[in-house]
Formats: structure tokens, sequence, C-alpha cells
């Protein structure tokens, strides 16, 4: 708790209301990117507690959908949807709430951590690539999408994928991620529309 106390990030998130230090990562990838543009309709998976849908409303997000298997305090102009985005049955449910075509698909999920530096990430790429099928599955025509995934020897192939179906696709470390962390942010654009991933 003290360490989180003098993390810059989570004093800032407190004093400005995000409900966490996460929210200055979005910022920071918004800033470089602009992957959010007014009147979107934003998917975000991994929501809570959610403070990158605090955010995408911030930003002029016309509607956004928050899916997350923990439960989440309502937010103005969010829709919750509690299911495990890592389920097989979970893009329909995501694709039915969704209902029209989703401008941008964000992902902060990531994995409990084992402390194995390997299956951490192998597992967090598995849920950058469950991002990737919502992306997919949902996702109008030049659409953008935003996902976490640990570094590691399985990230080149999965930004292979990502690059397959977008125009433009980048790995960005927001100044926000944690110092020494694995996690890297993939920012595509430009949804090319061929079928799901």
């Amino acid at each position: 708790m003290k360490d989180r106390k003098r993390d810059p990030y989570y004093r800032k998130a407190k004093a400005s209301g995000y409900r966490s230090r996460a929210a200055y990562k979005l910022l920071q990838i918004q800033n470089r990117y602009h992957v959010i543009r007014r009147g979107d309709i934003v998917i975000d998976l991994g929501a809570a507690p959610g403070g990158w849908s605090q955010v995408a409303r911030e930003l002029g997000a016309s509607r956004v959908l928050a899916v997350d298997r923990a439960f989440m305090e309502p937010l103005e102009g969010v829709s919750f949807l509690k299911v495990d985005a890592g389920d097989d049955s979970a893009l329909s449910l995501i694709a039915a709430e969704a209902k029209t075509g989703t401008h941008v698909v964000l992902s902060d999920m990531a994995p409990r951590l084992s402390g194995t530096r390997s299956l951490d990430h192998a597992r967090s790429v598995d849920l950058a690539e469950r991002a990737l099928a919502v992306a997919g599955g949902t996702l109008r025509e030049g659409g953008r999408f935003v996902t976490k995934v640990f570094q590691g020897d399985m990230f080149p192939s999965f930004l292979r994928r990502v690059q397959e179906k977008f125009a433009r696709s980048k790995g960005f470390s927001p100044p926000a991620s944690p110092r020494g962390s694995a996690e890297i942010y993939i920012v595509a654009q430009g949804w090319q529309g061929r079928g799901t991933p």
C-alpha cells in the first residue's frame, strides 16, 4: 500500500477522480495515436474498475460497453456486461450487446500473475488473441484496436497477426506503465474487414 501511495500516477488518479491509475495509460496512448474520437462506440475489455471507460467517455465516446468478469460500479454513459472475455461463449454475447458496428475495441486484460515469466507471457498473449477475436467480430471497417500484451518470444508473431488485419499497427509503452514491467500495448488502426482473426 505504501509503495502504491508513492506512485505519482496513483496519486494523480485519486486527485482527478479516476478509478485507476491505468486511466493515464489510455490518455498517453490517446495523446500519441488519437484512437478515440467524438461519437465513437467503444468496447472496453477487462474494464473493472472503470478507469479506461471513464477516459473513453471523457474523450467523447457516445457509448461504451464495459466488459469484465468482475463487478464494476455503474458509470454514466457506460453499459456493463459481466462476462469473462476469455470464455469461448463471450464473443457472441459481446457482439449481441454491442448491437451496431464498433469503432474502437480496447483491452487492458492481464492474466493473474504466476511469477513465471514465460507462463505469464503465454497467458497474456492468449488474452490478447481473445481481444483480437472480439475486434474481428465487432469492428466496423476502419476501426481501431488497443490491447495489452506482455513481451516475450510469442510477441512478434502476435504483432504480425494484428498487422495483417489493420492498415497500421505499432507497439507502445506508455510512461504510466510500471517501471520494469513487461507490458506493452499494441495500437492498431484501420481494420480492413478481412474476416474475423
